[in-house]
This record gives C-alpha cells, structure tokens and sequence, in this order.
C-alpha cells in the first residue's frame, strides 16, 4: 500500500513538474518567494489598523502565532522526524526532475512548510474575515503557492498534503484562541470586518498574481 502512495507521488510530481517552459519556470520561482505575500499582508494590516492599534496588534499577533506553530510543526517536528527526502534530493529520480535556478530545497520534505504557512495564513485570516470573497481569493493563493512548490519540484504532492493539514490545523487552533480571548478584550470589533473589507484583500490577492505575472516576464 505504501509503496502504490508512493509510486502515485512521484508520478503527480513528474507529470505536474513536467509541464514546464522558460515563463512558467520564472512565474512560479516569483510565486513560491518569501515576498509575494506582501502586498496582500499589507491589506490585510491596512484593514486592521483602520479599527485601532488593540486590534491591529492582536491580528498580528493571531497571524504570527499561526505561522510559528505550522512552521515548527512542520519543520522542526515532522522532516527531522520522517526524514522522507524532496524530490530534488531523491537518488530515484535523479535526471527526471526538472530544476529551476538549481534550487534544491533542504534535504527533506515531508510536510512541506510552504504549504503549512500558506494555509495557515489563508485559513485564519479568512476565517477572521467570514465573507466569500477574501476566503476564496486566499485559498485560491494558498493553492497557487502549493503548486508552485510541486511545479519546482521540491515537494511531491503527499509533502504539500501534510503541510495543508498541518496549516488548517494550526489556523483552527488560533482561531479557537482569538474567538476566546480577542473578542474579550475588543468586543465586537475583534470580528466586524464588513464586505469592504473583504473585497480589499481580494483585490490585494488578484493585484499580486497580476504583478508577479508582469515580472516574471523581465525574468525569462
């Protein structure tokens, strides 16, 4: 059984980091960046500190206990634990994975930390903002993120999986914290985010894909 899962893995992988040319490799390089998240962040803290400092701070505050506690799960917990080496370190696959920039990754990959911090952000933040519009924009995100990891080839599909599960399940813990304790020190306004709001993340996610498309041209 194990090895049908894994056979299947590899498999996705090849055939998702197969589907390659010069503008995809530049774009999704862009994507998987530490900095493509900032402009979304930036409205995301620009709709917070719009309702006051108490609430700008514990939103950071949400946001950044979220992001430490799926990346150390992942991180420091599970790869040292389960040692399951990335595709780009994996002596089967040597010469079938198509490498962008030389970037290898670390020597391992289960779960994959992106997926976690980008599920983790996605999913709190849009559980803080209960309307579609910013839920779905930041999913959406988080799924390119994902995606972008597979197509460099240094997670196969089970590694972003886990990183998912591991991201959902830090946001729902925080989540269950901030309803708690937040709503308690803000009232109310600790969850009054209107359809403005929303919208305003929305468009911060749709501007960043439109600027990280613009500049992966000059990167081709």
């Amino acid at each position: 059984m194990i090895d049908t899962l894994q056979s299947l893995d590899q498999q996705w992988l090849l055939a998702v980091n197969g589907m390659h040319n010069g503008y995809l490799d530049a774009f999704m390089w862009e994507v998987s960046r530490v900095y493509s998240w900032a402009l979304i962040l930036v409205a995301v803290l620009v709709v917070n500190v719009r309702m006051g400092w108490r609430q700008t701070l514990c939103f950071v505050l949400a946001v950044a206990v979220a992001v430490l506690l799926a990346d150390q799960v992942a991180s420091s917990i599970i790869k040292p634990l389960v040692e399951r080496l990335r595709p780009t370190h994996d002596p089967s696959l040597a010469g079938l994975v198509h490498v962008v920039r030389d970037y290898r990754g670390g020597m391992y990959g289960f779960v994959s930390s992106h997926s976690a911090n980008a599920f983790a952000v996605a999913v709190l933040v849009g559980l803080m903002m209960p309307h579609r519009a910013a839920m779905g924009a930041l999913l959406a995100w988080a799924c390119l993120q994902c995606y972008s990891r597979m197509y460099l080839g240094v997670h196969y599909p089970g590694d972003i999986v886990g990183g998912m599960i591991v991201g959902v399940a830090a946001a729902m813990a925080v989540y269950a914290a901030w309803r708690r304790y937040a709503t308690r020190m803000l009232g109310e306004s600790a969850c009054a985010y209107s359809s403005r709001d929303s919208l305003t993340v929305a468009a911060a996610v749709g501007t960043s894909m439109v600027v990280i498309a613009v500049a992966a041209l000059t990167g081709i």
